[in-house]
């Protein structure tokens, strides 16, 4: 997929995409800040022990197929703004994720999935 927007957010992108696909929680973290914080279906979480929580979560007990089936369907990149469409079956039918890059972190990040029964 064509990459566009600022090399800062598809840098962030980039490694946050690796990370989670190789289970690194460290990795996946190191793209958060402090102040970032993701909205989930759930609500949302803030700050670095709550991202090590969920994320701890994620990649310990994963949807069938996550992460090494992880298959990127869509990226989208303006400025500082990314937006990602993926699914990684049989676990994960169908995933969006948008994420606001600033200095190098992700400072908002929005998800929603549509997990197999």
């Amino acid at each position: 997929m064509p990459k566009t927007g600022t090399k800062e957010t598809n840098a962030v992108l980039d490694n946050h995409l690796a990370s989670a696909q190789r289970g690194d929680l460290e990795g996946v973290l190191s793209d958060f800040s402090e102040d970032s914080v993701p909205f989930l279906p759930q609500g949302p979480i803030r700050g670095i022990a709550e991202l090590r929580a969920f994320y701890k979560a994620l990649l310990t007990n994963p949807p069938p197929g996550f992460p090494k089936a992880l298959e990127l369907l869509r990226r989208d990149v303006e400025g500082e703004v990314a937006y990602i469409v993926w699914k990684a079956e049989p676990g994960v039918r169908l995933a969006t994720d948008t994420f606001i890059v600033r200095d190098r972190k992700i400072k908002v990040q929005t998800f929603a999935a549509s997990f197999a029964a």
